[in-house]
């Protein structure tokens, strides 16, 4: 979910990518959802860039053509700003559904990632914006599916709800939205995730409602080995909603799986 409000760190520009990138150490690459913001992870950020490359790309989920909305886009920009920066030994990290990009990426590309965080992905069921596509022009849908995001409804504030409204009423945009939340619904990993072999933590809020408990325990049973918590009173961004219990949790899964230091 975006969120309104003065960035707190330098987006950068170069390549034709627009980025976030603070912090020196290993990677850590962040994907935020459809309607994301680099401002989701700044509690991430805040607490792990003293340490560790935080590096944070913005989807172009508004800038892709309606015709070519979808995964595959997604997935290719994303693999060309990872190629552009040089980036190896990932620690890759998405929510909602940056999380399914980053699922596609790590099956595409196994040899690059070495530990995955998910985060409220889709992947395998993903009830969109809480039932539905977004309405262009209804302000009251806009207001009461922002608020569905969240397990308290006062996180979604005015700013917040103005900037998705704003959003949605771009029909170019709006079209974009719908293609995208589509090819994430048809696009189902159910069958592939055994493949993957990295260490992974799978951090669920308890009362999610568009990507529901039963979806994280499915992820938990098809990924061999994975890690899964559940944060209460929390829907669909833990890293926005309890920054501090989400961080725990990383840091935990991130000291307990080290990456192999090279010979």
């Amino acid at each position: 979910m975006r969120v309104n409000r003065n960035m707190k760190y330098e987006v950068k520009v170069s390549g034709g990518f627009r980025y976030i990138d603070e912090g020196q150490g290993e990677n850590l690459l962040l994907l935020h959802g459809l309607f994301g913001a680099l401002s989701n992870w700044d509690g991430v950020i805040d607490n792990f860039s003293d340490r560790y490359r935080v590096i944070i790309p913005v989807l172009p989920i508004y800038e892709l053509p309606p015709r070519e909305a979808g995964l595959e886009a997604l997935l290719d920009f994303l693999e060309r700003f990872i190629a552009y920066h040089q980036l190896d030994n990932l620690s890759l990290l998405g929510n909602s559904l940056g999380g399914h990009v980053g699922l596609m990426y790590v099956l595409k590309n196994p040899d690059e990632v070495k530990r995955l965080v998910l985060t409220g992905s889709s992947g395998l069921f993903e009830n969109s914006m809480g039932g539905s596509f977004p309405k262009r022009g209804s302000y009251e849908y806009i207001s009461e599916r922002v608020a569905y995001t969240f397990y308290d409804p006062a996180v979604a504030t005015k700013e917040l709800i103005d900037e998705v409204f704003q959003t949605t009423s771009s029909i170019p945009k709006c079209m974009s939205i719908v293609g995208i939340a589509k090819s994430a619904q048809r696009h189902n990993l159910s069958r592939e995730l055994h493949r993957i072999n990295v260490p992974t933590l799978l951090v669920w809020g308890l009362n999610d409602t568009i990507t529901p408990p039963y979806v994280a325990h499915e992820f938990q049973r098809l990924i061999s080995g994975s890690e899964l918590y559940f944060i209460d009173k929390c829907c669909h961004a833990p890293m926005m909603e309890h920054p501090d219990k989400f961080n725990t949790i990383l840091e935990k899964f991130l000291a307990s799986n080290p990456l192999l230091q090279e010979a």
